[in-house]
């Protein structure tokens, strides 16, 4: 059976229309039920999503003239789209494009100057009161960015060369969001926010989840053999069934805690291009204190809220400067020699 004749078996939720103000009764009871919703044009493509896709094509430009001007790119390639030109640039350079594009450190070898994207399009995007509203309806109106977010720009598989290859750039192993925290925040109603900036398909890497398995307790995770830093649930301990995401940019989908997920490998000749974030109540622990939050929506007292981009800048980069200058902690609580790696 494919992806998309399971998911067919399942019950499903989708709004379309103008973009609703927070999520219905239905989603919210889907949720509930599955673990995991979709809500079809959440966001606003013009006030939302092309602010970003402007930033990120700016963004893409300064790399490519850095390394154009190092001779590490025969051409610019600036006759090219977006996605194109992204994979012109890894085929030519084998350059590391991911870390300057993402939204958050990495887990491991903090310096001064690893670079990091904090572009005010992508916090008016953190913030957008379209997507707090359907946030709001499922964690309720104390709101709080979690610092675990990223973006993940995932080219045709095939074209990545193997020293790139990890979760933000190929395919995302199956995990549990709270198999990737520490065990503080395993009460912390934290939740998952997936939205696609282009379309996503099987055939370009969506998202896949398991239904259901946020009853369940978190299942243990295993480092990954290349890459100490991530983690993933051994398939001994994986249940079976699988609900393929296919969305469009202006979607939103929301998932628990312990929803086991993971990605499909891009096997298209285009980019799959989504952000992941996080939200949970003010005052409950993000599971990763290192890195810093900040209140997005808050009913009760919203002089506390952050509305300025520079001053979300000025957090991540102080937290760069302070993790730069000592031993970098220890993001993950699972280790390769726990029994249940054997």
């Amino acid at each position: 059976m494919t992806l998309e004749e399971q998911s067919s078996k399942l019950p499903y939720i989708w709004i379309g229309g103008t973009p609703m103000p927070a999520l219905t009764e239905e989603q919210k009871n889907h949720f509930q039920e599955y673990g995991f919703v979709v809500a079809e044009g959440i966001l606003d493509l013009e006030l939302d999503i092309k602010p970003v896709v402007q930033e990120y094509y700016d963004l893409l430009d300064s790399l490519i003239d850095q390394w154009y001007a190092e001779g590490k790119l025969p051409s610019r390639f600036a006759d090219q789209p977006f996605g194109q030109r992204l994979t012109s640039v890894i085929r030519e350079s084998g350059q590391a494009y991911h870390q300057p594009f993402d939204i958050s450190l990495p887990q491991a070898n903090i310096l001064a100057d690893t670079p990091m994207h904090t572009g005010p399009a992508v916090f008016h995007l953190l913030t957008s009161p379209r997507l707090l509203d359907a946030v709001e309806s499922l964690i309720g109106p104390e709101i709080y960015s979690n610092p675990v977010q990223h973006v993940r720009i995932k080219p045709p598989e095939n074209l990545v060369p193997a020293h790139l290859q990890n979760a933000l750039v190929t395919k995302t192993d199956w995990h549990q969001d709270s198999g990737v925290v520490l065990p503080e925040s395993d009460e912390s109603e934290i939740l998952t926010v997936w939205l696609p900036i282009t379309e996503a398909t099987t055939e370009n890497g969506c998202l896949v989840v398991a239904p259901g398995t946020h009853r369940g307790e978190l299942l243990p995770h295993c480092p990954a053999m290349n890459n100490r830093n991530q983690v993933h649930i051994p398939d001994k301990y994986r249940q079976s069934g699988q609900y393929a995401a296919v969305m469009q940019p202006g979607d939103v989908l929301f998932m628990h805690r312990r929803t086991a997920h993971a990605s499909l490998s891009n096997t298209s000749d285009s980019i799959r291009w989504s952000f992941d974030l996080r939200y949970n109540p003010i005052g409950q622990k993000t599971g990763r204190p290192w890195f810093p939050g900040f209140v997005a929506r808050s009913r009760s007292h919203p002089e506390t809220e952050l509305t300025q981009p520079d001053a979300w800048t000025t957090l991540w980069q102080a937290t760069r400067a302070h993790l730069a200058s000592e031993a970098n902690p220890v993001f993950n609580r699972w280790s390769a020699e726990s029994p249940y790696c054997a």
